[in-house]
């Protein structure tokens, strides 16, 4: 029983409309799935009647006339027998399209180009009309595909995530490669990029939360509003962030966040140190190391951190006991964490800038940078490259791979007092002892906007979602969108009465700004500054102990090694498009460079076998051999020393050695001199030879 076709075709001589199953040996009627009529119950039709599928023939039959069908018998007519025979034979002409053989199991009229299906159920005719033209039907879907492109909402977000490469991979590209194994493998390469940029699309859509801002009404102007009024009109858990630690006997202090936000390291410049949960207020560690603080910096979670003390930089647990001393960081001023390289940054009085990998104890690179003494550091989150600021009014850019400065910017007239740079990578802030504020865009070192501060700012911040906070004096002032267009005011502000604010900080994915002054900590509600959406997998401010024993572990098998530092970092993995020729050239220019031998210094007796033989033997020991050597030593150094001069032990020394004093006199002015002296000695004589005969 081999299944040959099901047509569906109207009986003229019959006038009804059923389906039948046609098979090489029988000619039962069947249902259109091949199963003997009467076999589908109520409840079956009812679900087919549900699910939307083609209905079978017995389900458009009541129960009476099935069982009078049942007796029947089936007579085709003549027309039928002719349209059967068409079906075996599979001639028939195209023209007409009386029988269709597909698996919709169409039937269509001879005049029109719709295809109608007739089915006779409870004395109700119902019918489905489809459209056949072909050209329709493309207009149709290049019409779709464009209104789902203007639709689709992940369509602007892909090209977000999508690397944009020079020479993207479009099918003519691939089409020219004439390597299939090569052509496989860009394919495959190419539609994971795209299914990981669709991805975190998706991901982002269901991003839900939205950054708060403060609205202004009428007349009235956000920096206006102080801390004490957003007080009274926001919930208790956003009211208990605003706070003060009135703390002046060991000020000023210097503050620094974990990376996720929650807790809080605090370093006072006479030597108090604390660490604690800020949000919910658990203190985890106190104490004080009876010198100088100058900076606290944590490292890659809250379970440790380093404080840059009085001379060496020291690192403690999340107990408070000392873990490392850092010896070859001297008189450190400023520290900084680079948290995917593991790697802790610091330079201090003496200009040099050191790096040193946490997880390892390795000490990686120091650098000099040749400018005296350095107070400002901020690295770049983008590319972890070191942003110096110097006395000159300069700002450098360091990478542990270099002993020169990458980028060397003249920024301000007179020091750099601070630096900040924002979360892409892309904007950099910088102030100066001249008063101005600057901003600039890094990736074409160009200056975008410059600001007048009445007093000098002591320090930066951008929080995640750009807005630019500046410390001057007892004043603090935060703007909002300064990197794009130029402010005529700020944001908000804030006053500090007697007191100078030293250090401030953003609070990671909270609208929080924590600042130290010499009177204590204080920590002020920015609506709009932290990032509502956070990655549980890069940083949990929920996290238990469980998954931060896990993220260490995982950030410490993804450690980026510090050979990968660079300006860009998108170069690595690129290709390298310049031609064979040049870079053959540029290689043996390199060789040419390198194989220069320079003038060697040919210095006899520096190296003699009696100086090695002596050097052997100890200082403190005394022999014959030695006492010797020594004086064999001494009288070639004055033989040489004679010979140099121009006569030897054979001849004995005379008046005229007086001339051969200066080492730098010319031999022809010393020959000329030896010349006129015996000249006048022989005249003499010939007088003296002459008075006596006379």
């Amino acid at each position: 029983m081999s299944f040959v076709e099901e047509t569906v075709f109207n009986s003229k001589t019959t006038k009804k409309n059923f389906t039948i199953s046609l098979f090489e040996e029988d000619l039962r009627p069947r249902t259109a799935s091949g199963k003997e009529k009467g076999q589908y119950s109520q409840f079956d039709r009812e679900e087919r009647e549900e699910s939307g599928s083609e209905p079978d023939r017995d389900d458009f039959f009541s129960d009476e006339q099935k069982d009078v069908e049942h007796e029947e018998t089936y007579s085709l007519s003549e027309e039928d027998e002719e349209l059967k025979e068409q079906v075996f034979s599979r001639k028939y002409d195209k023209k007409d399209k009386k029988i269709l053989g597909n698996e919709s199991s169409k039937a269509s009229h001879e005049d029109t180009d719709e295809t109608i299906i007739e089915v006779d159920s409870d004395n109700e005719e119902r019918g489905i009309t489809e459209k056949t033209d072909k050209g329709n039907k493309k207009e149709e879907k290049q019409k779709n595909k464009k209104d789902k492109k203007k639709t689709d909402p992940l369509a602007p977000i892909i090209s977000k995530y999508l690397r944009h490469s020079e020479t993207p991979l479009s099918k003519k590209n691939l089409e020219k490669i004439k390597n299939k194994r090569l052509k496989r493998t860009l394919e495959r390469t190419e539609n994971k990029f795209n299914e990981a940029a669709t991805q975190a699309a998706r991901s982002e859509l269901l991003l839900t939360e939205e950054a708060g801002y403060l609205k202004a009404d009428g007349l009235e102007k956000t920096y206006s509003f102080t801390q004490e009024k957003l007080k009274e009109h926001i919930d208790i858990n956003s009211a208990a962030k605003i706070f003060n630690l009135n703390l002046p006997t060991f000020g000023p202090y210097a503050l620094d966040y974990t990376r996720n936000g929650r807790h809080m390291l605090i370093g006072g410049q006479k030597g108090h140190i604390a660490t604690f949960d800020w949000q919910i207020g658990h203190l985890s560690c106190e104490f004080h190391v009876k010198e100088t603080v100058r900076d606290v910096k944590w490292l890659h979670n809250e379970q440790f951190f380093a404080v840059a003390q009085k001379k060496y930089v020291y690192i403690y647990d999340h107990s408070g006991l000392e873990v490392h001393r850092l010896k070859k960081h001297i008189e450190i001023n400023k520290l900084e964490f680079l948290p995917y390289h593991f790697l802790l940054a610091s330079v201090g009085n003496s200009g040099w800038l050191h790096y040193q990998d946490t997880s390892t104890g390795k000490f990686v690179a120091e650098m000099k940078t040749k400018l005296g003494k350095c107070e400002v550091m901020c690295q770049n989150p983008w590319n972890a490259i070191i942003h110096l600021g110097h006395s000159n009014g300069t700002v450098t850019l360091w990478s542990p791979n270099m002993s020169t400065p990458l980028v060397k910017m003249l920024t301000h007239k007179g020091p750099v007092t601070s630096l900040a740079i924002d979360q892409s990578g892309k904007y950099m802030a910088t102030s100066g002892l001249d008063g101005q504020l600057k901003l600039w865009d890094i990736r074409q070192y160009k200056l975008l906007n410059s600001y007048f501060t009445p007093t000098p700012a002591s320090c930066l911040s951008i929080s995640q979602l750009g807005l630019l906070a500046v410390g001057w004096g007892p004043h603090i002032s935060i703007w909002k969108d300064s990197f794009l267009t130029k402010q005529q005011s700020p944001y908000m502000t804030h006053l500090q009465p007697a007191t100078q604010v030293k250090d401030l900080h953003f609070c990671p994915f909270e609208d929080v700004l924590g600042f130290g002054h010499s009177q204590g900590i204080s920590s002020l509600v920015i609506p709009g500054s932290g990032e509502p959406n956070f990655d549980t997998l890069e940083n949990n401010p929920f996290q238990t102990k469980k998954q931060r024993q896990e993220a260490e572990v995982h950030s410490l098998l993804d450690k980026i090694q510090p050979e990968m530092i660079t300006l860009d970092p998108n170069i690595i993995g690129k290709m390298d498009r310049t031609p064979q020729e040049l870079r053959e050239k540029e290689r043996e220019m390199e060789e040419q460079s390198q194989n220069i031998s320079k003038p060697r210094n040919k210095a006899r007796g520096k190296n003699s076998s009696l100086k090695r033989y002596l050097r052997k033997k100890s200082k403190n020991v005394i022999d014959e051999t030695k006492v010797r050597l020594q004086e064999q030593i001494a009288r070639e150094k004055q033989e040489r020393e004679k010979r140099a001069r121009g006569y030897s032990d054979d001849k004995p020394p005379t008046a005229l050695d007086r001339f051969d004093r200066g080492k730098d006199v010319p031999k022809s002015l010393l020959e000329f001199a030896k010349f006129q002296v015996k000249q006048e000695y022989l005249d003499s004589i010939q007088l003296r030879i002459t008075f006596v005969t006379n």
